[in-house]
């Protein structure tokens, strides 16, 4: 089960103006599933998105980076479409040439250009995408497409997930209520840059397309982009913002103003939201960890840190098996590649527990106090460097056989 994640409650899942949403059973890989999303926006939406940095990326990110950088702005994006089962990943100009038949063949529906969609692919790499299949299944999404329909949707482009994640909030913005609803899949292959992750988050908002880049590109770095399961970056990650523009507001245009930095922050923790629960859905997990670095000379070594922590495969499977093994933790902070650590000058906490300071275990650690916080379903790492005033934040969880058994069976 899950770290401490619920299935998100459909009814608070708040409906964005200018957003639809509609899912089909296209039987892509597996019959009987929800397996196809599409996503229809009003005229005048504007869009932006982050990709993952594999350079074997899948075909789908390859058409939508196209589409993004050659579209007209006086035309925006229209729609989205996002299967599951199959990753169109590995698959060449073969595959390039079938996500390019999803877009033409959405925009006949639409009554778009093909330049006007963007499509999505998440499942099983090295496959042929069977296209005709999601030709076939479109007009049910359309057919399906209702403003109140995240839930569906959520659940609709899980692949290895037990849980489908989304998240809502409201805040206000020059008098005016802002709406912002996201949701997200992933579960294993899961490493910053992104990860083995889709997320589309939307807001009624209205912001510069200039700005709307800035903001996904920020709410990436703190949230999908601090996160690990276990190390491994995938093909197909992308995360898109869609700002429908439908608020009664004026647009936000300037990064220094408050409506600005109200927007970027509250769809950040949207996005925080939805990553940490990409990780307390981690494959065969059973606890989430927090990790944090502070005092460091800059953000860079502090992550550094943190995600050498995050990454080691002998402090996962300790945190498993609730063994205070600690002594893991401090050799991957040395290894981090921080060339000048002073090791005696670093503190390291597990939870409120001093463990080791001056280069070595704390006078007053005892190995009881480990264990008692070892065993809990959240657990925090706390490190403390003293070279300056940066910190960051980064989650994982731990590893354990089951994460073996998914990954082994993925195929089958």
């Amino acid at each position: 089960m899950p770290v401490n994640l619920n299935p998100p409650d459909s009814k608070a899942l708040l409906p964005v103006d200018g957003v639809e949403l509609g899912i089909a059973e296209a039987g892509v890989r597996k019959a009987n599933r929800r397996d196809l999303l599409l996503i229809r926006l009003a005229e005048g939406a504007k869009v932006a998105g982050v990709f993952t940095q594999n350079r074997f990326c899948a075909a789908p990110v390859v058409v939508s980076k196209q589409h993004l950088s050659t579209l007209d702005p006086d035309r925006g994006i229209r729609a989205l479409v996002v299967n599951t089962g199959v990753a169109n990943a590995g698959t060449g100009a073969d595959g390039l040439a079938r996500a390019r038949q999803t877009c033409n063949e959405t925009a006949k529906l639409l009554g778009c250009t093909a330049a006007q969609v963007l499509p999505f692919s998440t499942g099983v790499i090295m496959e042929p995408l069977p296209v005709e299949r999601i030709v076939a299944g479109l007009p049910h999404c359309l057919a399906a497409l209702r403003a109140d329909a995240w839930g569906d949707a959520a659940a609709a482009i899980m692949t290895t997930d037990t849980v489908p994640k989304a998240a809502s909030r409201q805040f206000e913005i020059g008098g005016a209520r802002i709406t912002v609803t996201g949701i997200a899949k992933g579960a294993g292959m899961i490493h910053p840059g992104m990860a083995t992750m889709l997320g589309f988050v939307a807001t009624d908002a209205k912001i510069s397309t200039a700005l709307l880049k800035s903001v996904v590109a920020h709410a990436a770095n703190h949230s999908f982009n601090a996160i690990t399961v276990d190390g491994d970056t995938s093909t197909n990650d992308s995360f898109m913002l869609i700002a429908s523009g439908q608020a009664p507001m004026a647009e936000i245009a300037d990064t220094k103003s408050a409506e600005y930095l109200a927007f970027r922050d509250a769809i950040t923790a949207v996005a925080t939201e939805l990553a940490q629960a990409i990780v307390r859905d981690g494959e065969g997990a059973t606890k989430f960890i927090t990790i944090k670095v502070e005092a460091g000379r800059d953000e860079a070594e502090c992550r550094k840190v943190a995600f050498a922590i995050a990454h080691s495969p002998l402090i996962k499977t300790a945190f498993f098996a609730s063994d205070p093994n600690l002594g893991r933790i401090l050799a991957a902070i040395g290894y981090a590649g921080i060339n000048d650590l002073e090791v005696e000058g670093i503190e390291l906490y597990l939870d409120d527990v001093l463990v080791a300071e001056r280069g070595g275990r704390s006078p007053a650690y005892e190995e009881a106090q480990g264990q008692r916080v070892m065993k809990q379903a959240e657990i925090t790492v706390r490190v403390v460097l003293n070279r300056g005033r940066a910190a960051t934040t980064v989650w994982t969880c731990d590893l354990s056989h089951d994460y073996v058994s998914i990954n082994a069976d993925y195929r089958s």
